[in-house]
This record gives C-alpha cells, sequence and structure tokens, in this order.
C-alpha cells in the first residue's frame, strides 16, 4: 500500500487567501492607517511555516507567538499556518510576497532563484564547522544587512536566519565517496543551486515538493533526500530509507521573513515589538533546533530502523574539492554582492 504523507492541502483555503488578501477580521491597508489607539486591537498576523506542527519552525513560531502576545499585551494576535495548510514552500513566499500573509519561513532551498544571493546558504562547506561560530554569523547583524536589498527587491523584508541543524543525506546505502553518488536520484529542493551542489557530485537532483517525498522514496522514484535530522525523522523517511549519511557539509539555513509593504506599514511600536522579538528568540532558536535534532537522532537510534554513517574528515576533504566549483555558479549568479558574501563568510569570525 502507498503511503500518502502530508501530501494533501487545502487549496480552497489558499485560493481564498490569494482572491481577498486579508481576512474578514484584519482591516486593510487604508482602514489601519484610519483606526487609532484602542479601535485598532486586537488585530492578526498570519506566519506561515514551510513545515509540520512538531518541527524547529514550529517551535520557533509557537515562541514568536507566545512572545509577541506577551509584549503587546494582547493586542496582537498571531495565527500559525503549518506546512500543509496553504501550499507548497514556493507558494508561501508567494503569499507573502503579494500580502495574503504576514509573515513566513523562506528557505534558501527554493528562494535563491528570486533571492540568488540566498544561495551562499546552498553552498557546501562554506559555513564554518564550529557551531558556535555558525550560531555567531547568522546573528551578526552586519552579515543580515548584506542580504536586505535583495530581499526587499523580491518584495520580502528579511527579519533574521534560523539555523535548523546539519543537512543529512538519505539513502539505501551509506554515501561516503563520490563514487556512491554516481548518477543518484536525489531530491533537492528547487533552486538552481541547491540543485547544483549535488550535480557537483555526479548525481542527478530532482526537484520536487516536501509532501511528495516520502511517497516518492516508497516508489524509487527517487534514491535518496537531503534534509536535517529531524524532520528525516518526522516525516517517517526512514521507513524508506536504510542509512542516513552526516557529511556535516551544509546547514538547512531558514530565513523569517514579512511582506515588505506590511512591514513598511506598520506602526512605529508594532515594528519595534516584532523586531525585539525576532532578537529575542535568536537564541531560543539555536538551542531549541540542537535540541530536536539530537532527541531525534537518539529515538532513530534507539529505533534501529536506519544505520547512521559519520563521515571522516579524509572523506570530507575529497567532497569538499568537489563542492568549490560550485561557488563560481554561485558568483555567476550574483557578481560583486556575492563575492562580498562569500568573503564575508570565509573570513568569519571577524577579527
Amino acid at each position: 500500500m502507498i503511503k500518502i504523507h502530508h501530501g494533501l492541502w487545502p487549496a480552497l483555503a489558499m485560493l481564498a487567501l490569494l482572491l481577498s488578501g486579508c481576512s474578514e477580521d484584519t482591516p486593510s491597508s487604508d482602514q489601519s492607517k484610519a483606526q487609532t489607539g484602542a479601535d485598532k486591537y486586537p488585530t492578526t498576523w498570519r506566519f506561515a511555516l514551510e513545515e509540520i506542527e512538531g518541527s524547529v519552525q514550529h517551535l520557533y513560531a509557537e515562541a514568536f507567538r507566545e512572545h509577541i502576545e506577551k509584549v503587546s499585551e494582547g493586542r496582537i494576535v498571531v495565527d500559525v499556518f503549518p506546512y500543509g495548510s496553504l501550499g507548497t514552500s514556493t507558494q508561501l513566499t508567494e503569499l507573502a510576497r503579494n500580502g495574503s500573509i504576514n509573515l513566513a519561513f523562506a528557505s534558501p532551498g527554493h528562494l535563491a532563484d528570486n533571492v540568488p544571493e540566498a544561495g551562499l546558504f546552498n553552498l557546501h562547506f562554506l559555513l564554518p564547522d564550529n557551531p558556535e561560530e555558525t550560531r555567531d554569523l547568522l546573528q551578526d547583524p552586519a552579515f543580515i544587512s548584506h542580504f536586505q536589498q535583495p530581499y526587499r527587491e523580491a518584495g520580502l523584508q528579511l527579519l533574521g536566519f534560523v539555523s535548523e541543524g546539519w543537512m543529512t543525506w538519505t539513502a539505501n546505502q551509506p554515501l561516503r565517496s563520490l563514487d556512491q553518488f554516481q548518477g543518484l536520484r536525489i531530491r533537492t529542493m528547487t533552486s538552481t543551486m541547491a540543485a547544483e551542489s549535488y550535480r557537483a557530485y555526479g548525481a542527478e537532483p530532482v526537484q520536487t515538493p516536501f509532501s511528495q517525498v516520502y511517497s516518492d522514496l516508497q516508489l524509487r522514484k527517487i534514491d535518496g533526500q537531503t534534509n536535517p535530522v529531524f524532520a528525516v525523522e518526522e516525516m517517517d523517511f526512514n521507513e524508506v530509507q536504510s542509512t542516513l549519511t552526516m557529511g556535516r557539509a551544509s546547514q538547512f539555513v531558514a530565513s523569517v521573513v514579512a511582506n515588505d509593504d506590511w512591514y513598511d506599514e506598520l506602526p512605529e511600536q508594532e515594528r519595534t515589538w516584532l523586531n525585539q522579538t525576532i532578537r529575542d528568540l535568536a537564541e531560543h532558536a539555536w538551542k531549541s533546533q540542537e535540541r530536536l535534532n539530537q532527541q531525534r537522532l537518539e529515538r532513530m537510534v534507539e529505533k534501529a530502523d536506519i544505520q547512521v554513517i559519520r563521515l571522516n574528515d579524509e572523506e570530507r576533504e575529497r567532497f569538499r574539492q568537489a563542492s568549490l566549483p560550485v561557488r563560481e555558479r554561485f558568483l555567476e549568479m550574483t557578481g560583486a554582492q556575492g563575492q562580498v558574501l562569500l568573503d564575508y563568510v570565509e573570513n568569519w569570525p571577524q577579527p
């Protein structure tokens, strides 16, 4: 029997948002400008996720809801839409761009085709091996500022980056060498840069929606996939893959974004609440992903339903060398701004 796994989402709900742009209980921009003081509140912010309940993004969104509702003393109400509620990752970004939702997670794995600079996070063996250095980089205001204009040109306000942990590779064999990647049909996210990173290893990237990966693995339409540990376990990929390889080649870095017009039109107090909440949650987000990934790994190991392989330094170095030409492809797409970003990361931490 084929297992249908998180594959359906209410098309009518998404269509309603696309057509309306806002719900009945949320004022339009013109109405908002006309309202002042208590007459405006409570107001609802819609926050859409690329992952299901129990994920890193869901934990973040729930903490965000609690924090913003506390600091606003109930004036702001946050509606959270887990993956499957409104559409695919690409569709959620479009909903944020056109103002149908206010806030969303947008991963470089698909966003890089519209914001090429975001493809930086699809490059392998670039972010620091040291977890604390990566954490500090992603929270560094100067680093984030380099992305602000490219996001704005795409109709999005970048609020911050959230790491969801090291990407792992699953297949029905260990993936210790480039030979084992030759012709491997591996699911990647939909951006060109996400695919190029695995094409450099000799793999055949297959770009499919997250909700379709389980059935494609089950039906052998693809041979493997790449995701953080927590996602492998929560989406049950360990049921249809025998081996998880931890290469520590890249981290899954998602961006928290807002519709740019909505952000610009926020009253000063609300924008302050929003920005402060993003800053306050940065350390919470980092610790949450570390804890969740460790818990999910221990659960899979305890169940002994998937073999865990960790690459040694020599194996990782061979993959690193193979990955370097992809940086040239990144620079072709991003030009001088891409070079600035590469230099910034390669010289991190700053002296």
